[in-house]
Parts: structure tokens; sequence; C-alpha cells
């Protein structure tokens, strides 16, 4: 497979839990984590390393500054979201823990992951640029954050497909808003032709 067809992929969850741990990030999930920065990158905000290093031990009170790997596995968590969101292939993809996870582990992550979310966009837009239909989408996800299993004595395939159901809503609703806030907009008649003197 060659890089243009190449699929970026997140971190294995629970790589991302473990190292920070490492670092000492304790208040983040790697599900909040990646929801945090996805949120940001729908609004439209770009960052570079130092930036985005910064950001992050802000919101987490976390010292990253002088870490390297810190700084280079933020930087790809960052850039991979990133490149899944310019692709054209739908390849999006929420951090949340693999499907032999226990759901309730599962769904919490999914909630997480939209606290996150919110948290990251609300820091970047204001809701009065909102449209009816990205008010929509960021209520649902709302709502999401607020996921519970509503049983955990057992798991059944009804609950498995409808965390499945809600994992894609969050997921189609991600990458409108990211559609919606990053869209390069047509250039302007007066752009698109040539002045003669």
């Amino acid at each position: 497979m060659n890089a243009d067809t190449a699929v970026a992929t997140l971190p294995d969850f629970d790589l991302l839990a473990n190292f920070l741990i490492e670092e000492g990030v304790l208040t983040l999930s790697p599900s909040e984590l990646h929801g945090l920065i996805a949120g940001q990158l729908a609004a439209g905000a770009r960052y570079d390393e130092d930036t985005l290093v910064k950001v992050i031990a802000d919101l987490t009170g976390a010292e990253l500054q002088g870490r390297d790997t810190a700084r280079k596995g933020l930087a790809d968590l960052y850039a991979t979201t990133l490149a899944q969101l310019e692709g054209d292939d739908f390849s999006v993809q929420l951090l949340v823990p693999e499907d032999e996870q226990a759901l309730s582990q599962r769904v919490d992550a999914l909630g997480e992951w939209c606290s996150g979310f919110l948290s990251g966009f609300g820091l970047c837009v204001s809701a009065q640029s909102l449209s009816e239909q990205a008010q929509e989408g960021l209520k649902d996800i709302a709502e999401i954050a607020q996921i519970a299993l509503e049983s955990a004595e057992e798991e059944t395939e009804e609950d498995e497909n409808s965390l499945i159901e809600v994992y894609e809503y969050v997921r189609m609703a991600f990458m409108l808003l990211f559609s919606e806030f990053n869209s390069v907009e047509p250039p302007t008649q007066a752009a698109q032709s040539p002045v003669l003197h």
C-alpha cells in the first residue's frame, strides 16, 4: 500500500492509557484526550507542536513542556486524527477500547470521548456561529456524553448493537461538524475572472 492510500490509524487505547499514566496525565482518559483534540480540530483549530502541547498541558494541569515522549505522542495523535478527517475515505475513528473489552468500559469511554469533544469544540467556537444542524449534532453529543449502561449484569447483543449505532452516530456528527467548520470557500467571481488591462 502506498502512502497516498494508507489509512491513518489511531494509537492502541491501552498503550495510550499507559503513556498518559507514565507522563503524569491522570485527569484524562485516552478517549477524553482524543475527544478534546478532535473537538478542537472540528472547530477549525490548527496548532503547531509547541502550541498543542501548551493547550493540552493547560487543560490537564500536566507538565508536558520538557517531555519529548509526551510531545511526540500528542503530535502523533493530533496528526493522525487530522489525516483521518482530511481523507476522503470516511475512515475517521473515535479512540475507544477494542470490542474485546467489557461493554460497560466501551460505553463509559464513548461518553468520555463526547465530553472531551464538547470541551475542545467549545474552546474554539461560540454558540452563535453554529448552524441549526451543528447545534443539533452538539446537543446530541452532549446527551451521549451522559451515556451509561442501564444494567451491567449481563451484556446482550442488543446492547452491543445499540453501542455500535451510537458510536456511528457520534462519528458522523463529528465529521459533519468538521466539514462545516473546515470547508474551503469557493473562490468569488472576481477572483475567478482575470482582469484585462
